[in-house]
């Protein structure tokens, strides 16, 4: 049953046919680029802790990922929510992704962000760039308990403290601006004195 309001010359037959996709989940790499062209794109990103027995966080997760051009810099879990997919759904499958499936992370109860970012391709629109796309993403605090070993495109997963983690010489290693949403998540849950 649709339910989208009709134009008033609107005939029935005018509906496009929509067929479900091979595989509905992923894009391949010709129609990601084309939609990243048109669309804003939806995110979740992770700063990944360990927490002490209070639940007040002692250490900061940061991946080391070289970039497109061959340059280490510093990053979160990151990517894509799925066409279908819970973003509690998509926020596990990327702390899986990235920081292996023994990391055990603790999701919270009620999937709401600290923070919404959003990525413009050119910079100064926002604090956050991404000269790939327009794209917005969640951001969460998720404390994981497990070991983490990196899989996918990440290099190695650096603990530090959360004073560490929001010093100038890591935020500056941080690309498109993430150092300002480790700043952000650190402080949204008490861990900056």
């Amino acid at each position: 049953m649709s339910v989208r309001t009709p134009d008033p010359d609107w005939n029935p037959g005018d509906e496009p046919v929509v067929r479900p996709p091979a595989n509905p989940g992923w894009l391949s790499d010709l129609e990601l680029a084309e939609v990243r062209g048109r669309l804003p794109l939806l995110y979740v990103e992770a700063v990944p802790v360990r927490v002490d027995g209070l639940g007040q966080v002692t250490e900061v997760g940061v991946l080391l990922r070289a970039n497109a051009v061959g340059e280490m810099t510093r990053t979160l879990v990151s990517g894509r929510v799925m066409y279908g997919e819970t973003i509690r759904d998509a926020l596990f499958r990327h702390l899986e992704k990235d920081l292996g499936p023994m990391a055990f992370p603790l999701l919270p109860a009620s999937p709401v962000p600290f923070t919404v970012a959003e990525y413009f391709p050119l910079p100064g629109i926002t604090p956050f760039t991404d000269e790939r796309q327009h794209a917005v993403s969640l951001a969460f605090v998720v404390p994981v308990t497990g070991t983490c070993e990196p899989r996918q495109d990440a290099l190695e997963v650096t603990w530090m403290t959360p004073a560490e983690a929001v010093g100038e010489t890591v935020t500056s290693e941080m690309e498109g601006g993430r150092g300002l949403l480790v700043k952000q998540g650190l402080a949204s849950v008490g861990a900056l004195r």
